[in-house]
């Protein structure tokens, strides 16, 4: 039998925001390991690293998050797509804070996990001086920085646009209405299309596409010695913060009037009670509007009913 203060510690663990805040947690920790892991092999490791590999490491980095956290939380591992789900009515905004601390807290501390493990080959790489620019620029391991031929509001467009493409593909893949892929393949293809987007967008700006991706492990650099340029430089650092909400959202509006509002509606049969077996009646919904309004406002999860969409990104 538990004594009081080990039964209250039990239910405070059992507590279902405990319980999306550890998924959000540990998924988004999973997804920032391999996603961070593979940057450095192509910062560090000559031949041993590509662009192609960081694409690689983040989108089955995602994957596994999924898998990791999807029945519990949604596996959302972004700030962006979970304000969306908020601002859609998905989830409550109470909730808000609670998955923003866990994905904020599990890539903070993913960051501080490939320092350790790399710590030697970053001081080799680098003179042992940690600088944010430059050819022996290590800063950027573990977040986003702008460019030489970009501008500042190129780059924020650039978020707003590939953050825009994630969250209009997942609500094609989610949302059971629709089209969405089988059942027990979402996550692998979540991750699939987060290759894509590195592939084929993520030149401009490293395609942060989330608040929980890279503003943690930035804060991270600071603390550890990279010094006040991670926040300085080019005065980039607020764009990966801003933009991908933005993003996010007008990209779940395209897809309510783009594809939400325009599903066909197929006529319900109704057997009137008062009318033999053999006659029924074919009818439409009283109201169209309500109808289309629940299926596309609304993400749907992967998942089971009662849990947020699985929305993710790195």
């Amino acid at each position: 039998m538990f004594s009081k203060p080990t039964a209250k510690v039990q239910v405070i663990w059992q507590s279902k925001l405990v319980r999306e805040f550890l998924a959000e947690f540990i998924s988004t920790f999973v997804m920032m390991v391999f996603g961070l892991g593979s940057v450095a092999h192509m910062v560090l490791g000559g031949k041993m690293g590509s662009y192609l590999g960081v694409n690689l490491g983040f989108g089955f980095g995602v994957t596994m998050g999924v898998y990791m956290a999807g029945n519990i939380s949604g596996a959302h591992m972004n700030a962006a797509l979970t304000f969306t789900s908020c601002a859609l009515g998905r989830m409550s905004w109470r909730r808000f804070p609670v998955y923003v601390l866990g994905q904020f807290l599990g890539s903070f501390m993913a960051a501080a996990t490939i320092y350790g493990l790399f710590y030697t080959a970053i001081i080799d790489f680098s003179g042992g001086k940690l600088t944010v620019t430059g050819p022996t620029a290590t800063a950027n391991i573990f977040a986003t920085y702008l460019p030489d031929h970009m501008t500042l509001w190129r780059g924020f467009l650039d978020e707003v646009v590939v953050t825009g493409m994630l969250q209009l593909c997942l609500l094609a893949i989610t949302e059971k209405g629709n089209n969405p892929t089988l059942a027990g393949t979402e996550a692998i293809v979540i991750g699939i299309l987060v290759v894509i987007i590195g592939v084929s967008l993520g030149m401009n700006s490293g395609y942060a596409i989330n608040p929980s991706r890279d503003l943690p492990p930035r804060f991270f650099t600071f603390l550890a010695g990279w010094g006040s340029q991670v926040f300085s430089a080019r005065d980039w650092w607020w764009v990966p913060v801003v933009a991908p909400p933005l993003g996010a959202y007008c990209a779940a509006m395209m897809y309510a009037i783009f594809i939400g509002f325009n599903k066909r509606q197929e006529p319900q049969v109704l057997e009137n009670p008062k009318m033999s077996e053999d006659r029924r009646i074919s009818v439409l919904p009283k109201t169209v509007s309500h109808q289309y309004g629940v299926s596309s406002l609304t993400p749907v999860s992967v998942y089971p009913e009662d849990r947020p969409s699985v929305l993710h990104h790195p």
